[in-house]
């Protein structure tokens, strides 16, 4: 006899907010599930050439879950491609996920499981699964297609109950009133319909696996955080509790009662698994990896020149910037040009754009970018391409770490760094980064800096496109100081909420002991978490493990 399994992730829900809305009484669904069962904090590390780094980037950590292997094995390790030949990006907003040719969903489990997929990240519609598949209706701006198994049903759901509000169109915005109150509304619209589609799906059948998430906490975790969380910069200056509330965890709370509606639906017997494979904090990446990274590497290949965010280190830091002049956070970030001549600066900040095309010191201007809808032309590391075939070391683009890219001779187009010469770049390049400091507060900045190669000559497909990847300390700044490079910044924040590696994982069922506690697990250990508690095979090749073998032995005794 099989007991059936009901898995939820909440995306980008973090535990420790989870946790102190709990403790709170905010959240009492998932606090009954945790009483009931166990509970415990997922911590997320991949396997790197030079040694293990923290990992918080969310497309390959849902794509670690789906085919419980990490990215060294399926060579999955962003949505941002690049090209060595052309030295161009790419970035597909529909087919960057990963493919799933080598290695399957999970629960592509054959004929003799009964399974339900609706709308898990980074996920396709893939032979094998016995049931119905549905991807895209909702989700935070998914690197899929919007697709089902039959065809039909996905067509089917969105003539009943409407296309999703939020689905592909948040993007965090935090200074404009009009999309606040957007984003707000839909994601009310957005859970409320996931949760009826979702009772409608248990309804159907009894399922042996009825997997599906929340996209929504990711949404409320990017675009809220900084009307949530004091511990972000600008959360005394866009904080308005005493007329708003608290407008992320409003939205966490009608998950949590979605939840508990889902939940009533379920066979009572079954197995009940919420899990989130990475958490959120105040957003740092937006700017250290996609803005400030990329001008360091600018000012470390064009000794005593500066290109965005030119700033005086021995002065204190002007104040942050809490209103924006410019319509978007590119615009922003570009009127931040350097440019010594104080009437032509006047005129860069406030020109109108069709008059802001030209580039400057030799960057792309990201006006004609927007309005051509160039990929990735919105985030500044993208401006700086044209200059790459001149630099021995540059920033690739990236949502997550930092990825700086060896211009090597042989391997890259233009190539002007010399094999024989890559290490000691390296070498150097890391112990600039170290000295990176927040300017305001003077802490060191980079937590790691670890490389992906043993040799400039390895080429393995499936290692990662950068030379050098850069952790982050949990440290949101806007302005950054370097004893060899000078000051950038301040430079305005992007979106408030951003990626870390902490998730969790809770679940209650038949053999799982109340007020337990998980002492340890990874995202790539939850589909193998998943097939255990079905009593599924796990694949040989898994590097992700059970967590919960004790119930499981426990509930195959009670059902035989």
């Amino acid at each position: 006899m099989k007991t059936p399994v009901i898995a939820i992730g909440l995306d980008a829900a973090d535990p420790a907010l989870i946790e102190q809305w709990i403790s709170e009484g905010y959240l009492p669904n998932l606090s009954q599930i945790g009483q009931q069962g166990i509970y415990g904090r997922l911590h997320n590390s991949v396997n790197y050439q030079g040694g293990t780094a923290e990992f918080s980037a969310t497309e390959p950590l849902w794509v670690m879950m789906t085919t419980g292997c990490l990215p060294d094995k399926t060579g999955f390790w962003d949505t941002i491609t690049y090209n060595p030949d052309t030295y161009g990006v790419r970035c597909d907003p529909v087919y960057g996920g990963y493919d799933y040719q080598e290695y399957e969903p999970f629960y592509a489990l054959g004929d003799e499981y009964r399974v339900a997929a609706f709308d898990v990240p980074v996920t396709r519609v893939c032979p094998g699964v016995n049931g119905i598949q549905i991807t895209g209706w909702g989700g935070h701006h998914p690197f899929y297609p919007s697709e089902s198994q039959p065809a039909e049903l996905l067509p089917k759901i969105i003539e009943q109950y409407g296309e999703n509000p939020v689905y592909r169109k948040d993007n965090g915005i935090w200074w404009d009133k009009k999309y606040f109150d957007w984003v707000t509304r839909s994601v009310k619209q957005s859970v409320a319909t996931r949760s009826q589609i979702c009772r409608n799906l248990l309804e159907q059948e009894s399922w042996d696996l009825f997997i599906t998430a929340f996209g929504e906490t990711h949404t409320l975790g990017h675009d809220l955080y900084n009307m949530s969380q004091p511990d972000h910069p600008l959360y005394a200056y866009t904080n308005k509790k005493d007329t708003l509330g608290d407008p992320m965890l409003q939205g966490f709370m009608q998950v949590d009662r979605a939840v508990g509606e889902i939940l009533a639906t379920a066979p009572k017997n079954a197995y009940i698994l919420l899990f989130a494979v990475h958490g959120m904090c105040a957003n740092l990446t937006d700017l250290l990896s996609m803005m400030f990274l990329p001008e360091v590497l600018y000012r470390f290949n064009f000794p005593g020149k500066a290109a965005l965010g030119h700033g005086n280190i021995d002065r204190s830091p002007p104040p942050m910037i809490t209103k924006n002049i410019r319509n978007g956070w590119s615009a922003e970030v570009w009127r931040q040009i350097y440019e010594p001549n104080p009437l032509k600066k006047f005129w860069q900040t406030w020109t109108h754009k069709k008059f802001l095309r030209s580039p400057k010191h030799g960057l792309l201007s990201p006006h004609p970018l927007l309005e051509e809808n160039v990929e990735l032309g919105w985030m500044p590391a993208i401006w700086y391409t044209p200059l790459w075939p001149q630099m021995k070391a540059f920033a690739l683009p990236a949502f997550a770490d930092g990825h700086i890219r060896i211009n090597l001779k042989g391997r890259e187009r233009d190539g002007i760094v010399e094999p024989s010469e890559y290490e000691a770049l390296c070498d150097e390049l890391t112990e600039a980064l170290y000295r990176l400091r927040d300017g305001r507060s003077g802490k060191s900045l980079v937590k790691q800096v670890v490389r992906t190669r043993r040799s400039p000559q390895d080429n393995d497909p499936k290692l990662p496109e950068p030379d050098l990847v850069v952790v982050w300390h949990e440290i949101p700044t806007d302005v950054v100081d370097s004893p060899d490079l000078g000051r950038i910044g301040p430079i305005t924040y992007n979106r408030p909420g951003g990626h870390r590696e902490n998730g969790f994982l809770m679940a209650k069922g038949p053999g799982i002991s109340p007020n337990s506690t998980l002492s340890t697990g990874r995202a790539v250990d939850v589909g193998a978490t998943i097939l255990n508690l079905m009593g599924a095979k796990i694949p040989d090749y898994f590097d992700g493990k059970p967590l919960l073998e004790p119930a499981v032995r426990i509930s195959q005794e009670v059902s035989q």
